[in-house]
């Protein structure tokens, strides 16, 4: 089993659903990437995370856009087509731990700890 886990901010609001009467918890994290190429010149890439985040919908109204989170999870990496035909790939998280790190909450002047979210049991796994 691969495990990946990931420090960034929330692209947008989580989105909630219902799915075979499971509640998910859909949003995307991106963090930046620094590197220098072959000319020593420094870049900077954004490389962004579909999240799913299953069984968990009380932290749905925490996870707001700009939220900085630590994730934890399962990857996977699905190939598709654009609009245009081009090949892409996209990096998918089934999120098993979602830790909140600060952002707006902080911003708003609250001081509360960071708060950790994700299956308790073998029972709350989705699968």
């Amino acid at each position: 089993m691969i495990k990946f886990q990931m420090i960034g901010h929330l692209g947008q609001n989580a989105v909630s659903k219902e799915l075979n009467g499971k509640h998910v918890l859909n949003f995307t994290v991106a963090y930046n990437e620094r590197f220098k190429d072959a000319q020593g010149q420094q870049h900077e890439r954004t490389v962004w995370a579909d999240c799913a985040l299953w069984g968990q919908p009380n932290i749905g109204p925490y996870l707001t856009q700009g939220m900085q989170v630590f994730i934890e999870g399962t990857p996977r990496v699905e190939a598709y087509a654009d609009k245009e035909g081009k090949p892409g790939a996209a990096l998918r998280i089934l999120v098993s731990k979602c830790k909140l790190l600060g952002g707006k909450r902080e911003a708003a002047g609250g001081t509360e700890q960071p708060v950790a979210y994700g299956p308790q049991t073998a029972d709350d796994l989705p699968f």
